[in-house]
């Protein structure tokens, strides 16, 4: 991924600025960190970014099996939208982060089973990052919702910052952890073995 060399920076206005600056941060995370793609869907102002879509090359559980006592599935990829509003970077000027959850069939797709991520309903894909210290840029956030993947980060406890999924929150602390299935081995989805 990189950035648009016809644009001056010194011409920006300063909402334009920053994102330009939030622009060349986005184009240096994807480009040394080879497990996440980005492109740029829209643009606004000054043929500046305001929607990106990442890809994620990483394995992560995406369901469960009802039929084997909850046990959890695994996925190999997904795909989160960052749509950035008009009145951003204002503190009520938030990015959305939300993962995709159908094709452009309308066909569901594997999206993450996650306490901080919404699995179901109408706001299924919606990514949690409500926390005053969750992220300082937009780059930041993207790699956070990686580790997010990766279970290295969760909070599936009920009280504040409260999970954005209850259900899965639930799992996470009646079924995935007391079974030892998170953390789980990044390259075939088991329990890491203890020595």
């Amino acid at each position: 991924m990189d950035i648009d060399q016809n644009i001056d920076p010194a011409k920006l206005t300063g909402r334009q600025r920053r994102l330009y600056a939030e622009w060349k941060g986005i184009c240096s995370m994807v480009n040394a960190h080879p497990e996440i793609e980005g492109e740029v869907v829209r643009r606004g102002q000054a043929g500046l970014p305001v929607q990106y879509r990442f890809v994620y090359h990483l394995r992560s559980i995406c369901g469960v099996n009802p039929n084997e006592g909850e046990r959890p599935v695994f996925a190999d990829r997904f795909v989160l939208s960052v749509e950035i509003p008009h009145n951003y970077p204002d503190s009520d000027g938030r990015p959305v982060f939300l993962f995709d959850t159908y094709d452009p069939g309308g066909n569901p797709i594997p999206h993450p089973w996650h306490p901080n991520i919404r699995y179901s309903g109408l706001a299924a894909g919606r990514v949690c990052l409500n926390s005053v210290d969750t992220y300082s840029s937009i780059a930041s956030a993207v790699l956070r919702v990686g580790e997010y993947l990766r279970y290295d980060r969760y909070h599936a406890k009920p009280h504040p910052p409260f999970p954005e999924d209850l259900s899965v929150a639930r799992w996470v602390i009646e079924k995935a952890e007391p079974s030892g299935w998170i953390p789980f081995d990044q390259k075939d989805g088991q329990q890491p073995k203890m020595p």
